[in-house]
């Protein structure tokens, strides 16, 4: 395994990021500010199939979005 390869953050509640929506999230938006995060971090905002293309493009427009996975990709968060 290589460490130093691009790890989404872990997640633990499935809604999507969306303001005000409270939707059950279908995609992990993974993205990077290069001003801010190390290369390899992802963060993750989360998006039902109503919002998906419009957080997309919010972060392509910014140059942030790295990749677009299932929630069933994403790391979860270990909340014991």
């Amino acid at each position: 395994m290589n460490l130093l390869s691009p790890t989404p953050d872990a997640v633990d509640e499935l809604v999507c990021s969306a303001r005000g929506c409270r939707s059950e999230a279908a995609w992990g938006l993974l993205w990077n500010n290069p001003k801010l995060h190390t290369p390899e971090r992802r963060k993750v905002w989360l998006a039902c199939d109503d919002h998906r293309e419009h957080l997309e493009q919010y972060l392509g427009a910014r140059s942030f979005l790295r990749d677009v996975v299932p929630v069933s990709e994403l790391p979860v968060a270990d909340l014991s």
